[in-house]
């Protein structure tokens, strides 16, 4: 197959714009298939007569018709066009049957999403999704995805991003470790070893915004929240948790709540590509937002 020689080619604009004449033999009609105005289409019209040094269209006492160099274009291009919109429903269909791709991070995915997803696949069978938890900060666009459930200020740069839901985490530590009376600031705690979580990029960030940092202070790293949470109970250091985590152990007084504070600027944020949102997107992310709720969190 011969490459395309695209200098050849007028501009597509003046191509749609003339085929929408000619088939429906108006300026006036062109421009509303096309949503556009009147004067735009003749516009278009005029400047691919002249690109092209023919006659077009003509009016006439019937109203404005082909000439027979007209009717030949736009006969091709009716074509042309009707294979660029079978190409199109093709590959629309081949992705409205593809599982959602979708990026977030594993303490997301085991402490928020999970319990509440059954109540999507309840309303929604027929759309599938694939949930890859990961650390990583996923490129949409190079790695195919959907949408991401990011932690932060909302703040990405060529993405469009929408506030899920608020934080709480809590730092924790068991009774018998922290003592009595317990530390009574902040910057008590730093004497103490910290246990974090590799699968929780939030813990860190959350941390930052208290004014915490993991090189100032004895951290002990876990693979995982669950595995954080365990080693806390335990009484080998102190952890930040989500607090929906350890409203069980504080109740019972098996842990003990020594700061707690609200995400200064930072949640969980539901992010998309620009212009992203076929059907099947968008009733997930309905969804989301319903789960969520005014007072959400995690």
């Amino acid at each position: 197959m011969a490459d395309i020689d695209w200098t050849r080619l007028p501009p597509l604009t003046a191509l749609r714009a003339f085929e929408a004449t000619a088939r429906l033999e108006s300026f006036s009609a062109a421009a509303r298939s096309l949503n556009v105005t009147h004067a735009a289409v003749a516009q278009q019209v005029r400047a691919l007569e002249d690109h092209l040094q023919l006659a077009l269209v003509r009016r006439d006492s019937r109203g404005m018709t082909a000439t027979p160099e007209g009717a030949r274009l736009a006969a091709a291009l009716g074509e042309a066009f009707r294979k660029i919109q079978e190409g199109v429903d093709e590959v629309r269909a081949t992705e409205d049957a593809a599982p959602l791709k979708i990026s977030l991070t594993p303490a997301f995915a085991e402490n928020w999403l999970m319990p509440r997803l059954g109540s999507f696949w309840a309303t929604h069978p027929e759309i599938e999704l694939a949930l890859i938890p990961s650390t990583a900060l996923a490129d949409l666009r190079a790695g195919g995805y959907d949408m991401a459930i990011r932690y932060g200020s909302g703040a990405w740069p060529g993405l469009e991003a929408e506030l899920l839901t608020s934080t709480r985490f809590v730092v924790v530590g068991t009774p018998e470790l922290t003592g009595d009376p317990r530390p009574g600031s902040f910057a008590e705690l730093t004497r103490f070893t910290w246990l974090t979580a590799q699968d929780s990029p939030e813990q860190a960030l959350w941390a930052e915004s208290t004014g915490l940092s993991w090189t100032r202070v004895r951290a002990t790293s876990f693979p995982t929240t669950g595995l954080s949470l365990a080693a806390t109970r335990a009484g080998y250091g102190l952890s930040i948790q989500p607090i929906t985590l350890v409203e069980d152990d504080l109740r019972a007084g098996r842990l003990a709540a020594l700061f707690e504070q609200e995400s200064l600027g930072l949640g969980y944020h539901i992010v998309t590509r620009p212009g992203h949102r076929p059907p099947r997107l968008r009733a997930f992310i309905g969804w989301l937002r319903q789960a969520a709720g005014p007072q959400a969190g995690i």
